[in-house]
């Protein structure tokens, strides 16, 4: 980098040709970092790009944070590092650019008013702003071999697996053609849980924009599919992202337990080396879940700068107050949840 003087400033078109390099070289890149998925999000949603580049004095890109604008339905604005995404803030060159581009970001958001500036940073980025506690990772590292991966899992666990495999014959198998069985299914889950699920179209895009290394999987018991997930590889770690299952897809298969196994295996063969099993609330079922397949959770280094906002976002499935929500969106028709959650789900990124 050179040593003259270090300019932050909007994104411009100029910058988008060395975004992803970037983000590829600096340790803290995800996939959700990727122009893909800011690109994504606000083309399919109408959120508008807040996003901040660090430039050296020689024009290098030594620095990005992705954001977006995002509106609640009553029309008030927030900043998000990265929307729909489990990880977000800036990725750059040194600890100290990172730092320079969240500072920056606060003093754009408390300028334009807005209600919170939220980061979603994997790891504790040093800011003196409000944590969220909500949810935490589980990430791990992948073993040697494949046959590692049963031998590894608690013992409850293992036998789970090892049920789905020879009594029941489930097998897993790859292909972007199964994508509409994973949003049926992930629709479905979503509805019964009293939440707006994300629209066909989404997913269409993810496909469309993430590359090669996005992938859909389903489990299947003979010609029925019974779960379904999409994953996403990058930088050596395959992250299980959106899913689905079935009404008795685990408790009569499962299901669940052999497709996690399964992927891990399936990721171990084609070189990955790292497994992220993404986060989840604390206390609820799938933070559970995912603590019985052997993984630990670890601190998310989730951000908020409350500009307006007098705390932090309420609106979520671990709120009391929005049991009735949650209870009359799951009696809807699904006819009539699955369109409306896909026009809703712009409004909870």
């Amino acid at each position: 980098m050179s040593g003259a003087a270090l300019s932050i400033r909007s994104v411009e078109p100029r910058d988008l040709e060395a975004w992803d390099d970037l983000v590829l070289q600096c340790p803290g890149g995800t996939v959700f970092h990727r122009r893909g998925w800011l690109e994504s999000a606000c083309r399919r949603f109408g959120h508008l790009e807040r996003s901040l580049v660090a430039i050296d004095g020689g024009d290098e890109l030594v620095g990005v944070l992705p954001l977006a604008e995002c509106r609640s339905l009553m029309g008030a604005r927030a900043w998000i590092s990265v929307p729909y995404a489990v990880y977000g803030g800036a990725v750059a060159r040194t600890p100290e650019l990172e730092r320079a581009l969240h500072d920056a970001a606060g003093e754009r958001a408390e300028a334009a008013r807005v209600g919170r500036l939220e980061l979603r940073c994997r790891e504790d980025p040093g800011l003196d702003w409000r944590p969220s506690a909500l949810h935490e990772g589980f990430h791990r590292e992948l073993p040697r071999e494949v046959e590692d991966v049963l031998a590894g899992m608690p013992k409850k666990a293992r036998a789970d697996v090892r049920r789905a495999r020879r009594e029941h014959g489930l097998t897993l198998e790859e292909g972007r053609w199964y994508l509409p069985d994973l949003v049926r299914l992930f629709q479905r889950n979503k509805q019964d849980l009293g939440t707006p699920a994300l629209p066909l179209g989404w997913f269409e895009d993810l496909l469309a924009s993430c590359g090669d290394e996005t992938f859909v999987h389903v489990v299947r018991h003979g010609a029925d599919v019974l779960a379904a997930v999409m994953s996403f590889g990058y930088r050596g770690e395959l992250h299980a992202y959106y899913s689905g299952t079935t009404a008795d897809a685990d408790r009569s298969y499962k299901a669940s337990s052999f497709l996690y196994c399964a992927l891990q295996e399936w990721a171990i063969e084609r070189g990955y080396r790292r497994f992220d099993f993404g986060r989840s609330r604390v206390a609820s079922g799938a933070h559970a879940f995912k603590r019985r397949q052997g993984f630990e959770p670890t601190a998310l280094g989730y951000r908020f700068l409350l500009v307006r906002d007098q705390g932090l976002p309420t609106l979520n499935p671990s709120n009391p107050r929005t049991e009735r929500i949650q209870r009359t969106w799951s009696q809807l028709p699904r006819d009539l949840a699955t369109p409306l959650g896909g026009y809703l789900s712009r409004f909870l990124p």
